[in-house]
């Protein structure tokens, strides 16, 4: 049985240094980051790196087999540093030969390259900062390399295990987050792989994608041919903007939505590119940034690499479409979710993508010409293709990994036609072109201020998204009083603000809300329904109640679940 090959070695890259953090606190507690709050207590903070270069050493793990060879430092971040691709020659990800920090992280340092795991928050205030790591093998002949950390500002804890199979080329990407705190806690997780950029490239969207929008969802524009301004830059008449060479400007964008499960980028003149491969229905974010062609971008590229060039980052979100989006954790809640990063050649602009099988189509006069490449061995599959509800092609596939093959077929319409890969009868993968043109979604509305709110039920769910999004210029506590103001009974908004004022600290002040809500919410029964679904929990410790119960149950004889 072949087995993954697992080595760990110093190496020797030329660094920058940074200079030390400062031992003073910084809270910057009103610094906007990304869209949300850039305050990163109890992190130290650097604001310098030196303009001389020095050789420094890194523990590194490899991951080998015969198809990928995949290098991870966990001094900085438990990073994916490299991923080459063997059958071809091409680092799949943008390999960065410096460490070159610029102070564009949460806590200061940050570098381009490679793969960045950005949560609980982007970028990630550890990001360059040495995390846990450990190996296990699996008796497949797998090897695994978990890297993580409980992180500092909310003491949530994420991890990501790194899997290469044996006749696998692809790296498999299992990751969890805990929250081990009595309070609910938010997060996001973005992967940020970079991969190098030319003016051959391109960033392959799936083909349902029509269009993008900014951070916040703040702007909007047409995809893959933008006609207006976005970023300040008059597109118009029409551009496209998947192409690198076609955006001067450093510009976000991210799909409005998509159905599809894949993300990615390819160099048509090395014929060879980059898949991220996840459920979409867990997986939603799909993302592309660039510092731009133009002469500012063309400096971050100097900035931040000697002689590898310019990059784009080409961003993977779970539980999410935007930036800054989070999801809430239950307290002692742990998520758990699967992607894929895969190398892939000779296919060009995918129509569609997974992790057996990834194929592009071609449209001519009178034929289509598929191109396909598996991931892992393909065996006794078949190519067909069908035309509404006719198949005009069928054809046996058999591709080793790694391999490419493209078939041409002669068909009696090139627009309207389906294209399916099936093995023993299942459908592994397929495309029906759509021409149906969906209007393009307005921007985001910001939310009004707290008087010009209709109803207190807004007035919580503008709180909520508040305190959801970390957001920094408007407070959260001005909408729950304006909404006790109008009803100082309401459940929810007294409840709210409670865990406002507990999260800050101030439990006398909280106390009062969390009992005007057991007053509302008992106003007919004793166990209401919005408590019935913790009476299994009335005999276990506190930290298992609901907020407006937990925090005076001890010791108390007025607690709900603590009466006999």
């Amino acid at each position: 049985m072949k087995k993954v090959l697992v080595r760990q070695e110093k190496v020797t890259i030329p660094t920058y240094p940074i200079s030390a953090y400062d031992k003073n606190p910084m809270f910057l507690e009103k610094r906007v980051y990304q869209g949300s709050s850039g305050r990163v207590y109890p992190h130290p903070v650097c604001e310098g790196v030196s303009d001389t270069k020095i050789d420094r050493e890194y523990d590194a793990i490899y991951l080998e087999n015969d198809y990928l060879l995949v290098m991870i430092l966990p001094e900085l971040g438990g990073r994916i540093q490299r991923m080459y691709d063997k059958t071809n020659g091409y680092d799949a990800v943008y390999y960065n030969e410096v460490i070159k920090p610029a102070l564009v992280g949460l806590a200061g340092p940050w570098i381009s390259g490679g793969i960045e795991f950005n949560w609980p928050q982007h970028h990630r205030p550890s990001t360059y900062d040495p995390t846990d790591w450990k190996i296990e093998s699996g008796a497949d002949g797998s090897v695994t390399v978990w890297v993580g950390e409980t992180e500092k500002m909310f003491h949530t804890k994420g991890m990501a295990g790194f899997t290469l199979y044996p006749d696998r080329a692809y790296l498999e990407i299992h990751g969890q987050v805990y929250n081990p705190t009595d309070r609910p806690q938010t997060f996001l997780w973005w992967a940020n792989p970079a991969v190098p950029v030319n003016d051959a490239t391109q960033s392959i969207f799936p083909p349902d994608v029509h269009a993008v929008m900014d951070h916040g969802k703040r702007a909007v524009s047409k995809f893959p041919i933008a006609d207006g301004v976005y970023y300040k830059y008059d597109y118009a008449p029409g551009t496209d903007i998947s192409r690198y060479k076609n955006i001067p400007v450093p510009t976000s964008y991210m799909a409005y939505h998509s159905d599809y499960n894949f993300i990615g980028n390819y160099d048509y003149d090395r014929k060879a590119g980059l898949l991220h491969i996840a459920d979409h229905h867990v997986s939603p974010g799909k993302k592309q940034w660039t510092w731009g062609c133009g002469d500012f971008g063309k400096a971050w590229d100097r900035n931040l690499t000697d002689e590898n060039g310019p990059y784009i980052e080409l961003m993977t979100g779970m539980f999410t479409d935007n930036q800054p989006d989070f999801t809430f954790l239950k307290p002692y809640e742990e998520k758990s979710f699967t992607q894929y990063f895969m190398p892939y050649k000779q296919a060009g602009a995918l129509k569609n993508a997974g992790t057996q099988v990834a194929f592009g189509v071609q449209e001519g006069e009178g034929k289509l010409c598929v191109t396909l490449y598996a991931p892992a061995p393909l065996a006794d599959a078949e190519l067909q293709i069908l035309c509404g509800d006719t198949s005009v092609f069928t054809q046996n596939i058999t591709l080793d990994t790694a391999q490419a093959c493209t078939v041409t077929a002669a068909v009696p319409d090139t627009k309207h036609y389906t294209v399916r890969v099936l093995r023993s009868g299942k459908t592994l993968l397929d495309y029906t072109p759509c021409y149906k043109q969906e209007p393009v979604p307005a921007p985001a509305e910001e939310i009004p201020a707290p008087e010009k709110l209709e109803t207190t039920e807004r007035l919580f769910l503008a709180a909520t998204h508040l305190e959801q999004y970390r957001h920094t210029t408007r407070d959260a506590g001005d909408y729950y009083r304006e909404g006790l103001r109008r009803d100082a009974t309401d459940l929810r908004l007294n409840n709210g603000y409670g865990k406002y004022l507990y999260n800050k600290g101030l439990f006398a002040e909280s106390e009062g809300y969390f009992r005007a809500a057991i007053k509302t919410a008992t106003w007919t029964k004793p166990m209401p329904a919005s408590f019935s679904s913790w009476i299994s929990w009335t005999r276990q410790p506190t930290h298992r109640m609901p907020s407006a119960l937990r925090v005076f149950s001890a010791g108390k004889k007025d607690c709900l679940l603590c009466r006999e």
